[in-house]
């Protein structure tokens, strides 16, 4: 009983460590993706890098309505390094359903495409993530990328630069350099004001770089 206790006094020690670190109001959205490995890659960047949730469009209906039953599958904890343990994921059947979820609980969305035509785009480095209260940031498909519909219904395109001959980057690598960039301006940001207590008394503001621990 005591040796089973301490791992889980210090998962919970960990997780009030890094709370005030999360980024509130980010969410990653990932629609249609093709394979479960790719699902884990994702929701390992997300848990890793503080964001809020995970929501997954599943039009084809080829994940269990129970995320933990998928949350028990070997392949998701395995590709995720059990991030999918510790990680909130919503699923939905259509973009639209999900456009719609977020929009009714006031989030701004923005996609992430290299090849995006008629639509407000910019380079990552160049956009402002913090202007927006609550935002979510989506990914397409591995196969065929964002849809026309998911672009028509967001704020802008999101685009990371390449400079080599090969102009495309998997899911997994893709989402953690954007997540990586939107977080970071969130969580420095979040950084800035003064958190109070109960009483209204102002704190010490949250430092904005955690050392991770070994």
């Amino acid at each position: 009983m005591e040796e089973a206790a301490v791992p889980k006094r210090a998962a919970r020690k960990r997780a009030d460590e890094i709370k005030a670190f999360r980024c509130k109001h980010l969410i990653a959205v990932i629609e249609n993706p093709a394979d479960v490995k790719n699902i884990g890659s994702v929701i390992r960047n997300v848990n890793a890098l503080g964001v809020e949730k995970v929501y997954i469009v599943d039009t084809r209906r080829s994940l269990p309505d129970d995320w933990q039953d998928l949350r028990d599958q070997k392949a998701m904890s395995k590709t995720s390094v059990s991030a999918v343990k510790w990680t909130f994921v919503k699923r939905f059947d259509s973009t639209d359903q999900c456009f719609d979820y977020l929009e009714a609980k006031g989030f701004t969305s923005i996609v992430t495409s290299p090849h995006v035509k008629g639509k407000a785009s910019i380079f990552l480095h160049e956009g402002d993530y913090t202007k927006y209260t609550k935002l979510a940031v989506w990914f397409g498909s591995e196969a065929i990328g964002i849809s026309d519909l998911a672009v028509a219904r967001s704020e802008m395109c999101v685009s990371i630069p390449m400079f080599g001959m090969i102009e495309s980057l998997n899911l997994g690598t893709s989402s953690g350099i954007v997540l990586y960039e939107v977080a970071k301006q969130r969580r420095e940001y979040q950084s800035k004001y003064i958190w109070r207590n109960k009483k209204g008394e102002r704190s010490v503001p949250l430092p904005t770089v955690m050392t991770p621990e070994t």
